[in-house]
């Protein structure tokens, strides 16, 4: 059995960013309920990207969980539904037998009920989807930086309409990305005053190229948190995070380009 429940607003808001920026990586998702946490992980079709996020229990208005359990879903159909949000109302998850899961909006104070405001229940079939849990390795990475999630999607979404690739320039004095292709060339330099947090190993210096339309994917939304993180080793791959509040993040992870 399996009983959820957000009534806050604004992590209603940040539930549905999640499933918006989820189902552009995969149409399947697999998720883990445990006593602890819903953590969901995947690749993308291509398995070029990584995507790992745990929310933690406290997360929920009411979290109750009989056994941890997997389930699998229809991630588009799941955003559609959890899109019909109202403020007032209150998003309850739950699953009593084991290939449906039912999504309710309801108003459970039935004084502050606004007029034309439908309580709305909704029945969503599970998958059967085998999928590997990775074990993710904690990295020291050379760099770091966040930078405001407003900022970071203008920039993306200009970029992405100039070239398919982007070189990210980590360097003590300044962050720089790149992009060029048939319609001309951009480049954005990114002052370190400009950034919320920034650190470097002293004196080095990491010049990546990643695919732009996959990064894009991955901060399609400002709406997850003030702040999108980026962490950069020259060997490894670059990890994007979200710090959801209340002990619970958001994390991609993507390879970069080899240098043909």
């Amino acid at each position: 059995m399996i009983k959820i429940l957000v009534s806050d607003k604004k992590k209603k808001d940040l539930f549905v960013s999640l499933f918006q920026i989820l189902k552009n990586c995969s149409s399947i998702i697999s998720s883990t309920f445990t006593s602890e946490l819903l953590h969901i992980q995947g690749m993308d079709k291509s398995h070029v990207c990584l995507f790992d996020a745990k929310i933690n229990s406290k997360w929920f208005c009411s979290y109750e969980i009989e056994k941890a359990i997997n389930l699998s879903f229809d991630s588009n159909v799941f955003y559609s539904i959890i899109s019909t949000k109202s403020d007032s109302q209150d998003l309850i998850i739950n699953m009593e037998d084991n290939d449906t899961l039912h999504i309710h909006f309801i108003n459970q104070k039935k004084n502050e009920t606004k007029k034309g405001e439908f309580s709305k229940f909704f029945k969503m079939p599970l998958n059967e989807y085998e999928y590997e849990e990775m074990n993710i390795p904690l990295v020291d990475y050379d760099a770091e930086f966040s930078l405001s999630s407003k900022q970071t999607t203008e920039l993306l979404s200009q970029l992405n309409n100039f070239g398919s690739d982007m070189i990210i320039k980590c360097s003590e004095d300044k962050i720089s990305l790149t992009t060029n292709g048939i319609s001309g060339e951009m480049m954005v330099d990114v002052p370190i005053e400009d950034l919320s947090s920034f650190s470097i190993v002293e004196g080095d210096e990491i010049i990546l190229t990643y695919n732009l339309s996959y990064i894009n994917k991955m901060c399609i939304t400002n709406k997850l948190s003030n702040d999108i993180n980026f962490s950069l080793s020259n060997n490894c791959p670059i990890k994007i995070s979200y710090d959801l509040g209340d002990n619970s993040l958001l994390q991609f992870f993507m390879a970069p380009k080899m240098n043909e």
